[in-house]
């Protein structure tokens, strides 16, 4: 009966061996509970600041200044945007070299444009997450490659944003409205630990002698410390060049400004989930600088960086997605037999 009883009571979980389980459960649901709050309650702030900006604005000056766009200030500012995209097509450039996949550039270029075009109006789960796993599924790529290339890119982006923002901020270039309770000394404060941050995963990629770790069952490796300061420069430049569209139709206030709001506003976009940051950026725009410029100017300007960096790219997007699906398997079979032809390569080799 003793044996028994103690089998019995070592095959039984003990009073409490499940309570840090549930814990762990029940503190997650509160988190992403809250998460829901704030960001309802920040989009809802948001939404109320437009509308009541909007009811403020002189609507004839806006469409006085957007008739008032000469075609070259137009042409200069599509010019830098086709820039910028190019630099963010290098993305998956740079994700080719740290997955080690072997598809050629005329092939990831069009792709990633599509990508980032369908990112910026759409959203991260379209844009950047739904349609790599679809596109580079089609041309061959596993689920791991496409995991790595789709981690490094988006990897790049955020690094470059916080070095150039830890930069401007710690700088004091950006001018604040007097009275903002978020003062010049507190966002040169933030730029200093935004700085660290980056600087320290730059020496990490340096120094750092464990280079892989594994999250979920999935390997995360650093790249070297060329690799990641290529994505530093990238991220950076393009974070940069998207400032400059909007500085090209916004003249007359300064490029370091521009770039501290934009840098401002649109991580304010993507705490909201909204795509597109549409409204957050205009209200973030017309709050920081409307102390220097009129309001029908500067909702004139984003009017156009809108047309110009998020709805035209989509156009010409659509375009190249259509094109890609339609070519897709017949560039599948031809990569499938380049990987063969440089697989056999490299046996022969090594033997």
């Amino acid at each position: 009966m003793k044996a028994t009883t103690a089998g019995y009571n070592r095959a039984q979980p003990q009073d409490g061996d499940d309570a840090p389980s549930e814990g762990r459960t029940k503190g997650k649901k509160r988190f992403v509970l809250l998460k829901r709050i704030l960001t309802l309650g920040f989009f809802i702030l948001v939404a109320v600041l437009f509308y009541m900006l909007a009811k403020k604005l002189d609507w004839q000056e806006v469409m006085t200044t957007l008739r008032e766009y000469r075609p070259q200030t137009l042409l200069l500012a599509a010019a830098v945007t086709l820039l910028s995209y190019l630099v963010y097509s290098a993305f998956d450039l740079l994700g080719r070299l740290y997955s080690g996949h072997h598809l050629p550039a005329r092939q990831i270029l069009p792709l990633t444009f599509v990508c980032y075009a369908f990112n910026l109006n759409l959203g991260s789960w379209v844009g950047s997450i739904a349609f790599r796993y679809r596109l580079y599924s089609r041309l061959g790529l596993d689920n791991g490659q496409i995991t790595k290339v789709l981690s490094f890119s988006l990897l790049t982006n955020w690094l470059g944003y916080i070095l150039l923002a830890g930069v401007v901020f710690a700088m004091r270039l950006v001018e604040l409205p007097e009275g903002w309770k978020i003062g010049t000394d507190t966002l040169q404060l933030i730029g200093f630990g935004l700085v660290a941050a980056g600087v320290g995963y730059l020496l990490a990629c340096r120094f750092s002698k464990r280079r892989t770790w594994t999250l979920r069952g999935k390997d995360i490796s650093l790249p070297s410390l060329r690799l990641a300061l290529a994505q530093a420069a990238l991220g950076a430049a393009n974070w940069a060049l998207m400032a400059l569209v909007v500085a090209v139709l916004l003249p007359k206030v300064g490029y370091p400004t521009i770039l501290g709001v934009l840098l401002i506003s649109s991580i304010a976009g993507a705490i909201t989930h909204i795509p597109a940051g549409l409204g957050v950026i205009e209200a973030i725009f017309i709050a920081m600088l409307s102390h220097q410029v009129s309001k029908g100017g500067i909702l004139a300007a984003l009017i156009g960086y809108r047309f110009i960096y998020f709805l035209l790219p989509l156009v010409i997007a659509t375009v190249i997605y259509l094109v890609l699906e339609a070519r897709a398997k017949k560039l599948r079979q031809k990569n499938i037999e380049t990987k063969k032809t440089v697989a056999e390569r490299d046996t022969s080799q090594n033997a």
